[in-house]
């Protein structure tokens, strides 16, 4: 007992190092992380925002350094997002129904802009849109670049839908298909689409994104579901006939609203079983779609002109789907099989259980297996491996040169390919040269099979 009393009065500390050792945390993987720290709560998002982690908890924000995982900044939040690209990256921060919100240096903190009227806020990877109203008919959207001090365009429209407050409330698009360990924001905010479908009273307002037009003012049918997605606007219809529910989808040119092509037979999953009422988006990524085939094999579709991009064997099961390639597990449930959108081709193929998960990335697939719980990350063109844990943690953030991962409080930093090396490219025979990191994949052109991501 007097042992035990003048160690906690601080008297005389008969086991150095004793508490140091009870709070030190667990490695959370094996290989052990360049970094590991322990946060103030339980992450509701993480990304890697240049050289920064942010990590999004239920009442603040708090930034650390990527090299290190040393705290940077903290501040109270109710919710935050990333926008912006890996040079022009900022934070923005908000109150829950409080207008306004605030955009951030992450390396600092500081405050670069301040706004006191928007009611909601949406973050891209080379854009920021906010909107804001006047009276409960009479609101505007308008478009920032990422650190910009005014606004690129504005927009008007007849209000917003109720509860469309804080940020990237839901738009009509596609929703991602969904990966055991693997948060669903793990790639960061992607490039705005070039439009958008803000759902308004009942119809459906079609934003073009480069120019700030609003292109379309649609109502849907009573069987019919709208969507947004590579450039298009569709109109899926599902019908109740004969005890099935039969589908069709026919995508529109959004300037003059003539149809573009159009597709029978291919469900979408936008529908449930009772009376083939369509309540959800339908599942994709970017420009791509993805639904089942009459024959019960999955495919995978191009919004912008509805080509069939793929169609899965018989057996196989999608996992994961951006513009470029697909995910799939093989039908013998033995390994994941990465397949080239439009050709087919397997591009890589490594064994996985049969509840593996995935996801895409700009930089990396990751896959998520148990039995032994394990994360791994590969180059999405090669299969080459970048990283290969044994952890139950999850993948929080993916970035160009490694990845963020977590289990309850506690998050570290991956980084790909091992020991860090000078900038630079990757070049032939992995040589560095300007502009990456040697070993490590940059992302491929996702300007979708038109182009019609990028070109204005």
């Amino acid at each position: 007992m007097v042992v035990v009393a003048l160690a906690a009065t601080g008297v005389w500390n008969p086991f150095p190092g004793m508490w140091d050792w009870v709070d030190r945390s667990e490695p959370i993987s094996e290989p052990d992380v360049v970094w590991q720290q322990r946060v103030g709560g339980t992450p509701r998002s993480v990304t890697i925002a240049g050289d920064v982690v942010v990590v999004e908890q239920r009442t603040r924000v708090e930034a650390r350094s990527l090299a290190t995982g040393t705290q940077l900044w903290e501040r109270k939040a109710d919710w935050a997002a990333a926008a912006g690209g890996d040079r022009d990256a900022v934070v923005v921060v908000g109150k829950l129904l409080v207008k306004g919100y605030e955009v951030l240096d992450p390396a600092t903190g500081a405050t670069r802009r301040r706004d006191d009227d928007a009611v909601a806020v949406w973050t891209y990877r080379n854009m920021l849109l906010d909107a804001r109203c006047v009276a409960a008919t009479d609101c505007t959207i308008s478009a920032w670049d990422a650190r910009g001090t005014a606004p690129l365009w504005t927009a008007f429209v007849p209000g917003v839908r109720s509860g469309l407050l804080g940020d990237n409330p839901g738009l009509l698009g596609t929703r991602r298909l969904d990966a055991v360990r693997i948060d669903e924001k793990v790639a960061g905010p992607e490039p705005v689409p070039p439009l958008l479908g803000f759902p308004i009273d009942g119809r459906v307002h079609v934003l073009d994104t480069a120019t700030g037009r609003v292109l379309q003012d649609v109502e849907p049918g009573r069987d019919e579901r709208l969507s947004v997605v590579g450039g298009r606007l569709l109109r899926i219809t599902a019908r109740s006939q004969d005890g099935a529910c039969y589908f069709a989808i026919s995508g529109r040119d959004p300037a003059t609203g003539r149809e573009a092509w159009q597709r029978t037979g291919v469900n979408l999953r936008t529908a449930d079983s009772a009376g083939c009422v369509q309540r959800e988006d339908p599942y994709g990524a970017r420009s791509v779609l993805i639904g089942v085939a009459p024959d019960a094999r999955e495919a995978v579709l191009d919004g912008y002109d509805g080509r069939l991009l793929l169609t899965a064997a018989p057996g196989e099961k999608l996992l994961a789907v951006d513009d470029r390639y697909a995910l799939v597990r093989t039908a013998d449930k033995s390994a994941v099989a990465s397949r080239e959108l439009g050709t087919g081709r397997v591009r890589w193929t490594r064994p996985a259980g049969a509840k593996a998960g995935a996801a895409l990335t700009p930089y990396a697939a990751v896959l998520a297996d148990e039995k032994p719980s394990r994360l791994v990350a590969v180059d999405p063109r090669t299969g080459r491996e970048l990283a290969s844990l044994r952890t139950s943690a999850n993948a929080l953030a993916v970035g160009p040169q490694g990845m963020v991962i977590g289990e309850g409080r506690e998050i570290g930093y991956v980084r790909f390919g091992g020991a860090p090396v000078a900038p630079g490219r990757t070049g032939d025979g992995g040589v560095p040269g300007p502009g990456g990191t040697a070993g490590v994949p940059e992302p491929e052109d996702s300007c979708g099979p038109k182009r019609e991501l990028c070109d204005g």
